[in-house]
This record gives C-alpha cells, structure tokens and sequence, in this order.
C-alpha cells in the first residue's frame, strides 16, 4: 500500500510541476491579436494558433491527470486499518511488560528525604546547603 501511494505522490508532484510550466509558456489572448496581424509569433514552432491548442489541451491531460491523483489520494487516505481501535490502543497491546522489581530488604531503598549513612558508620547526614538569596547570588571578579 505505501509502494502505491508514493507512486501517486510522485506522478501528482511531476503533473504539478509540468501543468506550472505548460501554464507559464501559453500566450494570453491578448498575444493572439498581434499574430493575427502579421507581428509576433506567427513563425512559431506550431504556427499562429497551433501552439494554443496543443498547450492547452497538453494542460488539461495534465489537470485530468493531477485531478484523479488527488481523489486516489483522499480515497486511500480514509483507508481505516482493519484492527480498529486507535494508536494508543493498538500500542498498549503490542508493549512489553515490565521488568519485575528485585526484591531485598526495604533498607536499601532510598527514602529521598535525607541522604543516608553508609552502612556500618554512625555519621550523622548532612543537611543540604541553602540557596543563595538576593545579592549573594551575584558572581564577584
């Protein structure tokens, strides 16, 4: 399925691309006017009014083109997978359990409170410092 949806982005970008510069090289109507009277591009590749049907209906392949491009696109894009559910469903299925916690003594767990002595010592624990306030925390040179 993504195979056949990049092929549609590619031809849909390319038909844009190529519609953008067939658009640019046609003549307004107003250029028409001066080939008729003799000035112009009346000595063209495709001759006074050759090149306009010929770009013209070069372009309007190419908008047909762009046109069924975009519809497949929508169409696929409202493609529902056939599990249903959401992502976070489909994701809640598919996940590892965790990992067991050891188990020990509840001596070795930190409370988080205080640090804690190292086993075997009788040091008391250290308090944390207090944050500097006011002008104290202004570095000095």
């Amino acid at each position: 399925m993504n195979v056949v949806l990049n092929i549609l982005v590619g031809v849909q970008m390319l038909t844009a691309l190529a519609m953008i510069g067939l658009i640019l090289i046609q003549h307004g109507k107003g250029a028409d006017m001066g080939a008729a009277f003799g000035s112009g591009s009346a000595g063209s590749l495709f001759g006074a009014s050759g090149s306009a049907n010929f770009l013209s209906r070069t372009t309007g392949v190419l908008a047909a083109v762009f046109f069924a491009c975009t519809l497949l696109l929508a169409y696929f894009s409202h493609a529902r997978p056939t599990g249903g559910g959401s992502l976070l469903e489909r994701a809640t299925i598919g996940a590892p359990a965790p990992a067991p916690a050891p188990s020990g003594p509840a001596s070795q767990i930190p409370s988080g409170n205080a640090p804690a002595a190292a086993p075997g010592t009788n040091a008391p624990a250290s308090a944390p410092a207090a944050p500097a306030s006011g002008a104290a925390q202004i570095p000095t040179k």
